[in-house]
């Protein structure tokens, strides 16, 4: 069981432009089935946690179909924004204290940290994200919200190309 930060980046380390539009990157090629692929990472994911941000990209470019059957957590300041059509939870609070509940309700299997960069940068500031999976596309958005707005060290541990995409596991580095 591991918790995962599994993303894509613009070169210059965005997830979403200025607009949190995300047209840079659907309109990409990549094999969901192929190398770093989502439909093989997936299988593996027993919880996920997401931003408001997120969770509200979803909702509005995907309104009919919520696309997880794992039990999701949002984590929001705002929890008017959540609608009841989504089988989701909400949560305000140190992510320390959620941890253990997704550990739990993933069952042995990976936790995933959907978004955006903020969550993630709290889970990587409280010593709980084991690797983080990019996929990196062939553009420069120039801003937007950064992949991961926190000091941190990894260590590359598995690279290759996926359509469009070049894409790595790291591994978290952490002082002995």
């Amino acid at each position: 069981m591991k918790t995962v930060y599994y993303t894509a980046s613009s070169l210059d380390g965005f997830i979403v432009d200025t607009e949190d539009s995300l047209d840079w990157l659907i309109s990409r090629d990549i094999d969901q089935q192929g190398p770093f692929g989502y439909d093989e990472f997936i299988k593996n994911v027993g919880a996920l946690a997401m931003g408001s941000a997120t969770y509200e990209w979803i909702v509005k470019n995907h309104p009919d179909d919520w696309g997880y059957e794992q039990p999701t957590w949002v984590l929001t300041h705002r929890p008017q924004i959540i609608s009841t059509d989504y089988p989701v939870q909400v949560f305000s609070g140190d992510v320390a204290e959620l941890h253990p509940k997704l550990v739990e309700a993933a069952a042995g299997k990976d936790v995933w940290l959907v978004g955006g960069g903020d969550i993630a940068a709290q889970f990587v500031t409280a010593g709980l994200i084991d690797e983080m999976i990019v996929s990196y596309a062939p553009c420069t958005l120039g801003a937007g919200s950064p992949v991961l707005p926190v000091r941190s060290e990894w260590a590359l541990a598995e690279s290759g190309t996926n359509g469009d995409f070049v894409c790595a596991r790291w591994v978290r580095v952490t002082a002995d």
